[in-house]
């Protein structure tokens, strides 16, 4: 059976994926491995989203789990009715998967929240956002990772490498559960038996 196998295959696949959203999205609320940026809420606004836990991550697992039982449902109405509910996981995956890149693409834009000097003092702030009057972007600029920020240290490589890998790994999500969408209508519309040879 052609649909069981790819809902394997794809609930399989998003396993691992869904861990490396829930890791990265863990270490982001903890620069320098350390929870007082976290308590004192110097830590980058994307980050306290946490979609890379409750979206790419838990939601993504809960479907997972559902993707895999179905493939194991025989019977032709048992099988239409779990493509039916496949549909409604996958698109509820679909779109916490792409919320997750959304905001990991809008992280890598914005840069990271940390300590920098002002002309007159030290500020928690975003200095490495784009401006019209400044910088197009911190991201081609690497002289700025090191040179503008003081606090956390290495925030902006470490900002970079997670949202980065936050957001590739949703993305990846993303397009499996499309293509989840397009198999469970397949299954819906032929039922089990869609791709049994017959001899």
């Amino acid at each position: 059976m052609c649909v069981s196998r790819c809902l394997r295959c794809v609930s399989v696949s998003l396993v691992p994926m869904a861990i490396v959203c829930m890791l990265s999205n863990i270490l982001l609320l903890l620069p320098e491995l350390k929870i007082h940026f976290l308590l004192e809420g110097h830590v980058t606004r994307e980050a306290t989203w946490a979609p890379g836990l409750w979206g790419s991550g838990f939601l993504v697992l809960l479907a997972a789990r559902a993707f895999l039982r179905s493939s194991r449902t025989s019977g032709c109405c048992a099988f239409r009715r779990q493509m039916l509910v496949q549909v409604v996981y996958s698109c509820v995956c679909l779109l916490a998967a792409g919320f997750c890149c959304l905001v990991s693409a809008t992280a890598l834009s914005q840069g990271p929240l940390c300590l920098y000097n002002t002309t007159s003092t030290l500020t928690w702030g975003v200095p490495l956002q784009p401006l019209p009057d400044r910088h197009a972007g911190y991201l081609y600029n690497r002289t700025l990772w090191s040179a503008v920020c003081l606090q956390p240290r290495a925030v902006v490589q470490w900002n970079v490498v997670l949202f980065s890998v936050m957001g590739v790994a949703s993305g990846l999500q993303s397009l499996l559960c499309g293509a989840n969408i397009l198999n469970a209508v397949l299954g819906l519309i032929l039922g089990q038996g869609c791709c049994h040879n017959k001899v």
